[in-house]
């Protein structure tokens, strides 16, 4: 799972690609990356280098978990900015 260099494609394997992602996803951020962009390094196959243990976060039980849980961080980001946006101004 990587994302696109412009930032609106999450190429999720070879065959699903989730498409059309707005910018606002990436405002809410979760220390130096945003929260959509922690879960895109979190949720993806990786293998250590040093014991060769495969980490697979897909759920066989629930094949759409992730792709879900995607779509829930995108609208929780943009939901958090719109808010963020009508606080007043600290004085």
């Amino acid at each position: 799972m990587k994302l696109s260099r412009d930032q609106t494609q999450i190429v999720y394997n070879n065959f699903l690609t989730i498409d059309g992602i707005p910018p606002q996803a990436f405002d809410y951020r979760l220390g130096t990356r945003s929260a959509l962009e922690w879960v895109i390094d979190q949720y993806r196959v990786k293998t250590d280098k040093r014991s060769s243990i495969v980490n697979d976060p897909n759920r066989t039980d629930d094949p759409q978990y992730i792709v879900r849980l995607i779509g829930k961080v995108i609208k929780v980001s943009w939901e958090t900015g719109a808010i963020v946006e009508r606080l007043p101004a600290l004085t």
